[in-house]
């Protein structure tokens, strides 16, 4: 793909400028449509638009349509010998086919309040023409055995079928983990931003090997999703005037998906989603329900300090199976969690007080891990301490990226 990357910069920003001056010509007609929230943090209870994120994805695939002739002028006006790279035309249009489709989907879920196993089957959906044009055009599914098993295994496995099952599986990840780790004012926006951002430099500093086409790929799309996603960052940043929504976690992690699915980068974008890692393992008990699991697990807000503080959950102990059960004596035994067994007393049927136990725990986010360690802090404090933590994962990325890599594999693998 041959583009002018300072073109696409250019046209990037300005679809960023246009995203930041839109936004709040669209207050109105958000809240009139019923789309909006109030922010639980905040003690005004003023109506906040909600689902903003699909005015960023709008204008994203705007700046990347507006590049598809500029990408291939050189063909289109037959300014060159060389054919049309049609497998990579067609990439590329797969790649806008199945962000456009996660854009709608999240807006969809913002509109209609999907339930979890629709947010976990409409990924895969939206992933399948990014992985049957992978199959068509690349059909790459091996990986790089260690140094130190390369005598037992070979220098390659081919994983076939099991490696596009993998990158379905990125797919859904990345476009719940953002979802997931979510709550506070600027968190969504903030934490996408730095993925990118981190995504970016790992393609500049890509340009000159011998995959540099695809980290050049990837940059096209990932330019104009930085500036827009900033102009968005400026309305949410505390206190938030706008909030993104689930449109804009799932438009952001499917587009991370597709450049490193496309970029053959897949294995190296999980390093960059350390703490959304740790926060989808830390949550699985609330995630499967083996510990009841409260609509919203944001932190609580104290009025009177003006801080945030670790929410909890309350529930019967016997609406816990054993599996809840083990979890919670795990990450008790572990210091990652507070629980504490109480009982209360009911009334029943027949008047006579009847004892039930209880169990109260924190919500299992990173948030209230966070808040738990430290105590109540401001809110804006939260979130620059979640964003420091992200910024840190990308250098230890970075870090296991080149020199860890080298010395397991001595060579730096995808």
């Amino acid at each position: 793909m041959f583009f002018s990357l300072s073109l696409t910069t250019f046209v990037s920003i300005c679809g960023g400028l246009l995203t930041y001056h839109v936004i709040p010509k669209f207050r109105d007609m958000f809240i009139k449509a019923n789309l909006f929230g109030v922010d639980l943090n905040k003690s005004s209870g003023v109506k906040v638009p909600e689902a903003t994120g699909v005015i960023t994805g709008c204008i994203f695939l705007m700046v990347s349509f507006i590049m598809i002739p500029f990408t291939y002028s050189d063909y289109l006006l037959e300014q060159t010998k060389t054919p049309f790279p049609h497998s990579e035309f067609v990439q590329l249009i797969a790649a806008l086919l199945s962000i456009s489709c996660m854009l709608l989907l999240g807006f969809a879920d913002d509109v209609l309040d999907l339930r979890w196993r629709h947010k976990l089957l409409l990924p895969s959906m939206a992933s399948l023409p990014l992985l049957m044009v992978y199959y068509i055009t690349t059909n790459r599914t091996e990986i790089v055995v260690p140094t130190i098993l390369r005598w037992i295994l070979g220098h390659s496995i081919q994983l076939g079928v099991l490696y596009y099952l993998y990158m379905g599986l990125l797919a859904v990840f990345c476009t719940n983990a953002i979802n997931i780790l979510a709550g506070i004012n600027g968190l969504e926006v903030g934490q996408s931003i730095i993925i990118a951002a981190s995504i970016a430099v790992f393609n500049l500093m890509s340009l000159n090997g011998e995959l540099a086409h695809h980290h050049r790929f990837s940059l096209y799309f990932l330019v104009p999703y930085l500036t827009t996603s900033l102009a968005l960052l400026a309305h949410n940043w505390y206190p938030s005037k706008v909030f993104p929504g689930d449109t804009f976690c799932y438009f952001s992690g499917m587009t991370f998906a597709v450049v490193a699915i496309l970029g053959h980068f897949s294995k190296t974008l999980l390093l960059f989603f350390i703490p959304q890692v740790f926060n989808f393992v830390y949550s699985l008990p609330q995630l499967f329900h083996l510990v009841p699991c409260p609509r919203h697990r944001l932190p609580k807000y104290c009025k009177e300090t003006d801080t945030v503080y670790t929410s909890k959950a309350n529930f019967k102990k016997e609406e816990m199976g054993t599996l809840g059960r083990l979890s919670l004596i795990i990450l008790s035994s572990l210091k990652l969690a507070s629980v504490r067994e109480y009982t209360v007393q009911v009334d029943s049927d027949n008047d006579t007080p009847t004892t039930v136990d209880m169990v109260e725990c924190n919500n299992l986010t990173i948030i209230n891990f966070i808040l738990r360690l430290t105590g109540p802090m401001h809110e804006q404090t939260l979130t620059l301490s979640i964003l420091a933590i992200q910024v840190l994962s990308s250098v230890l990325a970075f870090m296991v990226r080149y020199p860890l890599a080298y010395l397991l594999f001595g060579e730096v693998v995808a």
